[in-house]
């Protein structure tokens, strides 16, 4: 593409997702009459509208790309080969085995560095579960359509050997990925740039973003119910100021390369069996 393509590709769609979600949050102040609506706290509905805006998000990258670099949909979801949702089960499986232990070692290790709190169980809470499963999935693959179908592709096609494409595609994506994140911790920013890496390269070995959403599907499912179920029956709140961040991110930091050994294994196995 054309050297300001790639700009257009890293900037539209995170300012829109940006936008979205201002623009819903005002409208979920005014449904629930609240004084802030851009607390930190996660009301079911505040919930909804992140998760939605993300999804759309995610589908205008898609269309942006098809525009601007004139390539079929399909091939910025799988390429060469076809869209696999076994390969999707497995991985969605596999990844939930991997942040499920994840999840319990950070529950003997380190308690109180998510913000847990006492087991509850509301109208609240039941309401947050129930979106948890229906609108989560909409915002993992969301969020991977947006910096690893298109974000990634996009920066690296500045560069024209493949090895240092990839690495700038990669390095361009995890911190785009990071800062729409909007933490100023180090700890917080840097494990957010290595989510976005380590499924950029889960996605780069499988030549598909089945593997990248299962992982962030799985993540984000899990995390999100047990955040809700810890929450003593009131709507959580996501802290990402500075200091909110510690060394406990280094449990999560190896489910993500486990996960990338994973999928190497798999895929490695494919071509074999092929």
């Amino acid at each position: 593409m054309s050297w300001w393509k790639p700009l257009a590709v890293i900037f539209v769609p995170s300012l829109v997702l940006i936008v979205l979600q201002v623009l819903l949050y005002q409208l979920v102040g005014v449904i629930e009459g609240s004084d802030d609506p851009m607390a930190p706290t996660f009301t079911p509905l505040k919930f909804l509208a992140v998760n939605v805006a993300t999804g759309m998000a995610g589908v205008l990258a898609i269309l942006l790309v098809v525009w601007l670099a004139k390539v079929p949909w399909r091939s910025l979801i799988s390429s060469p080969r076809a869209l696999d949702w076994r390969r999707f089960r497995q991985y969605l499986l596999g990844a939930a085995l991997l942040v499920g232990i994840g999840i319990g070692v950070v529950a003997l290790v380190a308690p109180e560095s998510p913000g847990w709190t006492t087991f509850g169980f509301t109208g609240t809470t039941a309401a947050m579960l129930a979106l948890v499963l229906l609108s989560t999935p909409v915002q993992a693959a969301g969020e991977e359509l947006m910096f690893r179908s298109t974000m990634l592709p996009a920066a690296a096609s500045w560069v024209r050997s493949v090895r240092p494409a990839l690495a700038v595609g990669l390095i361009v994506s995890g911190l785009g990925f990071a800062a729409v994140h909007g933490s100023a911790d180090p700890w917080l920013f840097g494990y957010f740039a290595l989510i976005s890496v380590s499924t950029g390269v889960m996605a780069i070995i499988s030549r598909g973003i089945e593997a990248p959403v299962a992982f962030h599907v799985a993540n984000n499912v899990l995390f999100t119910t047990v955040n809700t179920l810890m929450a003593g029956g009131e709507a959580f709140a996501i802290d990402r100021s500075t200091g909110s961040g510690d060394a406990s991110l280094l449990i999560l930091a190896a489910v993500n390369l486990a996960m990338i050994v994973f999928v190497w294994l798999r895929e490695r196995r494919a071509r074999v069996a092929d």
